[in-house]
């Protein structure tokens, strides 16, 4: 018979949910059950991200968080037993408006204050690094050699399995309908099956944490975007470059194989669960892309290797992390904005610490919290692409 109670009910079994699951499992918490709407994990936003991993964040939380996570994936194999396929070929942030040259390169300071070996580069340095880009209108970039793309489904998939071996449930096709309280306190999450007695519910949902959060009476300001991705047929003769963002136009690019996976968001597209690839939106992406790369205009794009997934944004660009302060054992998890996937192994080891020594302290999450908004300090992370 299933179980009816757990120590610890997480909702969502993406990257950030099974992270979270892992680390208390392997603190000694394994009276855990990851709850997961769809009938398969791992199939929502984790499964359709574009994977990049970067140190090049504006914010000393978000560049901490870095650290630790792009440090637990190089180590992935070794210590969790799953693959995170890290690719290290850099990120190189391209700029040509005045304002922002000055912003990253304050960025970049802040970066290496924190130990992140981050540069400025030049154009000429630019075009050294990127065969066939026009370098016309930039004033420079930034690159950092350590930032790079994962496998997020490899490190999603590793961290079930480890948490599962150390006595973690799964349970496929079991959404959360509602909260029961008791006491100022959660004391059961409700599903269709029936209700799971807790002691704290982790609300790891991604771009479902909004609702999730609802059916508690709590306002959780995440929001669905949708972000299209689009892939070229193979381009064999072009040579290895970092993921490239050119931070005017919003257009990026990197590798994937022999191909091009290529994008910009739309910023004007209201919040919204379409999964559906905008194929007029495409004509935009190869317009901007072909402005600074030019060979762009002669490659064709694969449109049955072409995607679209969600972001889960919340109003700075910042997660939302930790307990609420009106229901304790309610931990939030959730609100990455596009940074799930890079920070899901930082983000498992705080949320643990949270729940099992009652505050996280290995990186002080603090500016992340729920309350920041209330108070007005939320801050918003400017480095979003």
């Amino acid at each position: 018979m299933p179980r009816e109670s757990a120590s610890v009910v997480v909702i969502g079994a993406g990257i950030v949910g099974a992270s979270v699951a892992y680390y208390l499992a392997q603190r000694g918490c394994a009276d855990v059950i990851i709850l997961e709407k769809a009938d398969t994990e791992v199939t929502g936003s984790t499964a359709r991200s574009a994977a990049g991993v970067r140190h090049q964040f504006a914010s000393e939380v978000n560049i901490r968080l870095s650290i630790y996570s792009i440090e637990r994936l190089k180590r992935f194999t070794e210590e969790v037993g799953g693959y995170s396929g890290l690719k290290q070929i850099g990120y190189l942030l391209l700029l040509s408006e005045p304002r922002k040259w000055r912003q990253y390169e304050a960025s970049v300071a802040l970066q290496n204050s924190l130990g992140v070996a981050s540069r400025v580069v030049t154009p000429d340095e630019i075009a050294a690094l990127v065969p066939g880009i026009s370098v016309d209108g930039l004033l420079g970039a930034t690159y950092c050699a350590e930032d790079g793309h994962c496998d997020p489904h490899g490190v999603a998939t590793g961290y079930l399995a480890a948490a599962r071996a150390l006595g973690v449930e799964v349970r496929r096709s079991t959404p959360a309908v509602g909260f029961s309280k008791n006491n100022g306190r959660m004391s059961a999450v409700e599903t269709p099956p029936g209700p799971i007695a807790c002691e704290t519910v982790v609300n790891a949902a991604g771009s479902w944490a909004g609702k999730v959060g609802a059916l508690a009476g709590l306002e959780v300001p995440v929001l669905p975007y949708r972000r299209c991705i689009y892939m070229t047929e193979p381009v064999p003769s072009l040579g290895s470059f970092p993921f490239t963002i050119d931070t005017s136009s919003g257009f990026y690019m990197r590798k994937e194989g022999d191909k091009l996976l290529i994008g910009v968001t739309n910023e004007n597209e209201p919040p919204g669960e379409n999964l559906a690839v905008d194929w007029d939106w495409l004509e935009i992406v190869l317009e901007r892309g072909a402005k600074r790369v030019p060979f762009l205009e002669n490659v064709g794009v694969v449109r049955r290797n072409c995607w679209a997934g969600l972001y889960e944004n919340t109003p700075d660009h910042q997660p939302i992390l930790g307990r609420r302060p009106e229901l304790p054992n309610y931990v939030d998890a959730s609100g990455f904005s596009g940074h799930g996937v890079m920070h899901s192994p930082a983000t498992g080891m705080l949320i643990a610490e949270e729940i099992l020594d009652g505050r996280a302290h290995s990186i002080d999450i603090d500016p992340l919290r729920i309350t920041r908004f209330a108070s007005r300090n939320a801050e918003a992370e400017v480095n979003v692409y």
